[in-house]
């Protein structure tokens, strides 16, 4: 009978973590315990803000756009009412693209709206 050792799957599955851990500050990078403890924040973190993410663009949309329609004198609440009304479909992130990169365009469609 032979016994098991297990030092290699041990030693991977320690590397493996640490790899995952590169970049971060001091102990956190280099000892396996610390490492550890900082990768399952970091993970809820991701897992978090992956979610996030789609909250923050949509306000950057908004805050863009209603920064171009303030300049037209008008503003998103107003803006958005005449669209619908309009029967206009058009999603916040295009109206962002429009305002951001082809001014002259969305100053005709807030105009025309006004």
């Amino acid at each position: 009978m032979t016994r098991i050792k297990r030092g290699v799957a041990a030693h991977k599955r320690r590397k493996n973590l640490l790899k995952r851990a590169k970049g971060f500050d001091n102990r956190r990078s280099t000892n396996f315990v610390a490492a550890r403890e900082a990768l399952l924040h970091a993970d809820t973190y991701a897992y978090r803000d992956r979610r996030n993410k789609k909250r923050d663009f949509r306000a950057l949309w908004l805050i863009r756009v209603n920064a171009a329609l303030r300049e037209n004198g008008l503003t998103w609440s107003k803006f958005a009412g005449k669209l619908k009304k309009e029967g206009i479909t058009v999603n916040r992130k295009m109206l962002a693209e429009l305002a951001v990169k082809h001014p002259e365009i969305f100053d005709k469609m807030a105009v025309s709206l006004k």
